[in-house]
């Protein structure tokens, strides 16, 4: 019997709590049905408002416990927790007190994956080049796996799987922070502030992206941001190889941007990988993150591999997405961006200011340097969703402000953003939905948010 089966059967006829039924849970209290534990299902929504899976569920005998208090009172010793819910909720707190199992559906995946695994964290450009990872993977003939963080839950595909196989995972601080197993091969892609809505501190943040590396054998490889001064801090705390990326300069082991090409030295020997000018997608911090992923994949993938992702890969829906061009208007979709730091890298990729739709949920961090880049970058900032007033007070509080310049409007929400950025854009100019803010306000997630302002371009007439 495999681990996957040994474990599933060692919970028949147990009773297990799963906290949250959200992408991971749901597919998650399907499996433990199907293996014949006892599942308690709690959310705050019923199970009408969950959709037609959670109905399936509870026909087949999931109790649902919803309501404002539903975690008021959890009995299980088995808890599965959503990556929304923290590990500092007084709930969980208590449930651990009194000798309750904490985990979830990633940190079991890691648990029982018999296939090789990559693991992708940081504050920006983690879905990218987790994607870029598993296109120079699949490009080099391996089975690979996408999931975790970027929406595809991969704990049920397990059987599937062989050791032949590669798992490439996005994780976010919220799966990380109680992890006590990392992958085979760690990345960092950047750390900033983020989160701290959620997360107690930056230092609370901080640590919760260690786990990504923090229970890796000595065999384990790590790949750090030696531009960033908060993760090439890590490096003396693994227990591993190290490697680094860097666009501003070569780098010991790692990979680095020199005279307009991606060169490599990892195993002791220099060797150039690819032009920049190959990479398909725009902007200098793409270039960054194929160094990461050349850096995570450099034992694996040839360097013919990468360069044939650069030239063919046009990119993710919501990074910096063309969506259409009217009466010599571009317009972009980059709703993924639900930072400052990600919004100042989107909106260097152009050369020249451009009208930026921008806020959404406050998430506690500062806009002040965004102000800044903003007037620098913005030909005009129209404002939709709940930060909008911060950031219009970040701007005008900007040094380099001046009356008008960005111009300043208040859209009020995405769709009449766009209309408000339509009236104002002349022929050569370019439309950017940039939020700099998760999307919570007024929307499920980025990728909702991403197809309203698609939609509402392509209404434009």
């Amino acid at each position: 019997m495999n681990g996957f089966d040994k474990y599933f059967s060692s919970l028949k006829g147990r009773e297990v709590a799963v906290l949250g039924m959200g992408v991971s849970n749901l597919p998650l209290a399907r499996l433990l049905v199907s293996r014949g534990a006892i599942v308690t299902a709690y959310d705050k929504k019923p199970p009408r408002e969950l959709g037609q899976e959670a109905m399936e569920l509870l026909e087949k005998g999931v109790k649902f416990v919803s309501g404002e208090n539903y975690l008021s009172d959890i009995r299980e010793d088995i808890i599965f927790r959503t990556p929304g819910l923290l590990p500092t909720a007084p709930e969980l707190i208590a449930a651990k007190e009194r000798g309750a199992h904490i985990t979830s559906e990633m940190e079991l995946f890691y648990e029982l994956c018999p296939a090789k695994t990559v693991g992708i964290t940081g504050s920006d450009g983690k879905t990218t080049t987790s994607t870029l990872i598993s296109e120079m993977l699949k490009k080099a003939g391996f089975r690979v796996w996408l999931g975790g963080n970027i929406g595809t839950p991969l704990l049920d595909k397990i059987p599937e799987m062989t050791e032949n196989d590669v798992c490439v995972t996005e994780l976010s601080s919220f799966q990380l922070m109680d992890m006590e197993r990392s992958p085979d091969i760690a990345v960092v892609t950047n750390l900033a502030p983020n989160h701290l809505d959620k997360h107690g501190s930056m230092e609370e943040y901080c640590q919760a992206k260690k786990n990504i590396f923090l229970h890796q054998s000595e065999n384990g490889v790590l790949v750090l941001n030696a531009d960033c001064a908060v993760t090439a801090a890590f490096a003396p705390e693994a227990k591993g190889s190290v490697r680094l990326f860097s666009r501003k300069g070569e780098v010991g082991c790692g990979t680095w941007l020199e005279d307009g090409r991606l060169v490599s030295n990892i195993g002791g020997e220099k060797k150039t990988l690819f032009a920049a000018g190959d990479i398909r997608i725009p902007g200098l911090h793409n270039v960054e993150n194929y160094m990461t992923a050349a850096s995570a994949v450099f034992d694996l993938v040839s360097s013919d591999h990468m360069k044939a992702v650069a030239v063919d890969f046009g990119g993710v829906e919501h990074r910096l997405e063309f969506v259409r061009e009217l009466r010599g208007v571009k317009y972009y979709n980059s709703s993924i961006d639900s930072s400052p730091s990600r919004t100042s890298a989107a909106l260097g990729v152009f050369d020249k200011k451009v009208i930026v739709i921008v806020g959404g949920s406050d998430k506690n961090i500062s806009f002040d340097s965004l102000g800044e880049t903003l007037c620098q970058k913005a030909k005009a900032v129209i404002l939709a969703g709940q930060t909008g007033e911060k950031i219009a007070l970040a701007v005008r509080s900007a040094e380099s402000y001046c009356e008008g310049a960005p111009v300043i409007c208040n859209g009020e929400n995405v769709v009449n953003a766009v209309s408000v950025a339509a009236d104002l854009a002349k022929e050569g100019d370019v439309v950017l939905l940039s939020p700099a803010c998760a999307s919570f306000d007024a929307f499920k997630n980025f990728d909702q948010r991403g197809k309203v302002f698609k939609k509402a371009v392509l209404d434009l007439n």
